[in-house]
């Protein structure tokens, strides 16, 4: 079933056909999470994952600002930059069960999910460890003439890995079409960023010239809307951009890391989903302007629930690979 308003356009240019999508996709990702949590609790997920709730309107508002053929890089809190870049829950999930159906056939995990498809070139468990690839990308782009665009996503914790600053130095010497996104969300595994990163953060890419931009990552109009005007300008050949997005992981660095008040507050974590929670404050908003009603949001998240549902039962239904594939696509 596809849902629709009977608005065509907003004041802001922005059709109301796109504030659903981003609607549909935020609580695509928030629904898929839950049901990682749910598989890991429910002992049938090996390994852990690391969580993307409460972040969603990063992923989302960047990557619907990107065409299906534009690149992107993740880390490994990844599932929802993979989802809004289009990828498939069924294979996501599989993936993350270790059966054949996944995007690596059961072989990358939670952390290493790629899809050349849809551009995704690929989650990472290194630090760091994409942004190389998002820049070669780059690299590729501007030397192919495509005119494509590499977006890197990295934590905060990266700021504190020398390759960030190489890369950047040569994105901007070369004029590379790529976004280096900061997700900053406030933890660096357990350690808050204030102890572990100096100075301000998007000076560090002023230094290098590159046009450096902060936006409110639980705002996924606000991160559309300047993602748009970046990977527009790097489109146009303007050279790279850096952008901190300014966000929280509602639950633990990953699914066992349950109790957290050794580090951060409850106080704080019911203030974040309570006052500045994406999902919510963009269908209030979706309500408040008359762009769609109750009912009509409603219905979306009904049917993601369903989609999940089956998406499950697909991965958990889904055969492993077999043991003749033991060494096939691996390459270290």
């Amino acid at each position: 079933m596809t849902i629709t308003s009977d608005r065509a356009s907003t004041d802001s240019g922005i059709s109301v056909e796109k504030y659903l999508q981003m609607y549909r996709q935020i609580v695509s990702i928030r629904l898929f999470e839950e049901q990682v949590n749910e598989l890991y609790t429910r002992a049938l997920m090996p390994g852990l994952a690391h969580l993307y709730v409460g972040e969603e309107a990063v992923a989302v508002g960047i990557c619907e600002a990107l065409r299906s053929d534009d690149y992107i890089t993740s880390t490994h809190r990844g599932h929802g930059h993979c989802l809004a870049k289009g990828a498939s829950p069924g294979r996501m999930f599989a993936e993350l069960l270790g059966k054949e159906a996944g995007y690596c056939r059961g072989k990358g995990g939670s952390m290493h999910i790629a899809d050349p498809d849809t551009g995704n070139l690929g989650a990472n468990a290194i630090v760091g460890g994409s942004i190389g690839i998002a820049t070669g990308a780059a690299f590729s782009a501007k030397q192919l003439r495509n005119g494509r665009v590499a977006v890197c996503f990295f934590g905060e914790g990266a700021l504190g890995q020398g390759v960030l600053y190489e890369e950047m130095n040569l994105a901007q010497l070369w004029k590379l079409p790529v976004i280096y996104v900061c997700e900053n969300n406030l933890y660096t595994e357990y350690t808050h960023y204030a102890e572990t990163t100096a100075g301000d953060i998007p000076a560090r890419a002023t230094a290098f010239g590159l046009r450096a931009e902060t936006v409110d990552g639980q705002n996924v109009r606000a991160v559309y809307a300047i993602a748009k005007q970046l990977v527009d300008r790097a489109r146009e050949g303007a050279g790279p951009a850096f952008l901190v997005c300014n966000t929280y992981r509602y639950a633990g660095h990953h699914v066992g890391d349950i109790n957290r008040e050794y580090y951060r507050s409850k106080q704080e974590e019911r203030l974040w989903k309570t006052e500045r929670d994406p999902v919510k404050n963009f269908a209030d908003w979706l309500i408040k302007e008359k762009l769609a009603e109750a009912e009509l949001l409603e219905g979306i998240q009904s049917e993601i629930r369903s989609e999940m549902k089956a998406a499950v039962e697909f991965a958990i239904a889904a055969p492993y690979p077999g043991p003749e594939e033991v060494e096939q696509d691996i390459y270290a």
